[in-house]
């Protein structure tokens, strides 16, 4: 049986280290297949390329349209204390080329901070999972969102159990910049709108409840069927 695009990413990537769960990769694939090419994608960390690959995949099986992987590849603070030295760049070039889709990935192999004085191409979707602290999260959204289109989709990773996304998830999802508000796992996304309705920000505060419910279940131990029936009531 011949695989799609999105089983190929599947079993390509769980050969590759990192922490992307497969609902969360699932849904990159579709938001990079739904691009419709008005910004490019980007991402902030790649690693070693695992998320990089259902991206590449999901532009692969729509418009292919091109990814930008921003990473230093000296690892995060959190890598750097547990490994005195860290270079990924390689085994990353290795995966993405394996992974066939070397054609649509643009490597920029900086920091977010450095690659943004640069950058100067809209962003139809960003995908944000560099370093975790408050403050570099931070910086990363500051940096990149005036570069996010209107009705452009921004994803933030681990936003459950890492205070400084889940920090600033809380912030800015309650502003009037954003609606459509989502989540994944610890995957929180929302749409970039220049002002939301108050139709949309109820929404946003429902899905936010829904997410606080979420996180502490998460932390429970419940049956896998109980698991399934919250996938299908919260990941909307």
């Amino acid at each position: 049986m011949v695989m799609n695009e999105k089983e190929i990413a599947e079993r390509i990537t769980k050969k590759i280290d990192g922490f992307l769960a497969i609902d969360e990769g699932k849904f990159l694939f579709e938001c990079a297949k739904n691009c419709k090419g008005k910004g490019v994608i980007v991402e902030i960390g790649s690693w070693k390329g695992k998320s990089t690959i259902w991206l590449g995949k999901g532009s692969k099986a729509g418009k292919k349209v091109k990814i930008y992987a921003i990473d230093p590849h000296t690892g995060s603070p959190e890598h750097k204390k547990k490994h005195s030295s860290v270079w990924t760049f390689d085994e990353f070039k290795q995966n993405i080329k394996n992974a066939k889709i070397d054609d649509i990935i643009l490597p920029i192999v900086k920091t977010s901070e450095a690659a943004a004085k640069t950058f100067k191409k809209p962003v139809e979707f960003i995908f944000i999972d560099g370093a975790h602290e408050y403050e570099m999260v931070k910086l990363d959204y500051d940096l990149w969102f005036p570069k996010l289109i209107d009705g452009g989709i921004i994803a933030f990773h681990d936003t459950v159990h890492w205070k400084g996304p889940k920090k600033l998830m809380r912030e800015i999802m309650s502003s009037r910049y954003f609606k459509n508000i989502g989540f994944v796992h610890s995957l929180c996304y929302a749409e970039k709108t220049k002002q939301n309705s108050l139709k949309d920000r109820l929404r946003n505060k429902i899905i936010l409840l829904k997410k606080d419910i979420y996180e502490v279940c998460s932390n429970l131990y419940l049956p896998g069927s109980i698991r399934k029936i919250g996938k299908k009531v919260f990941w909307k």
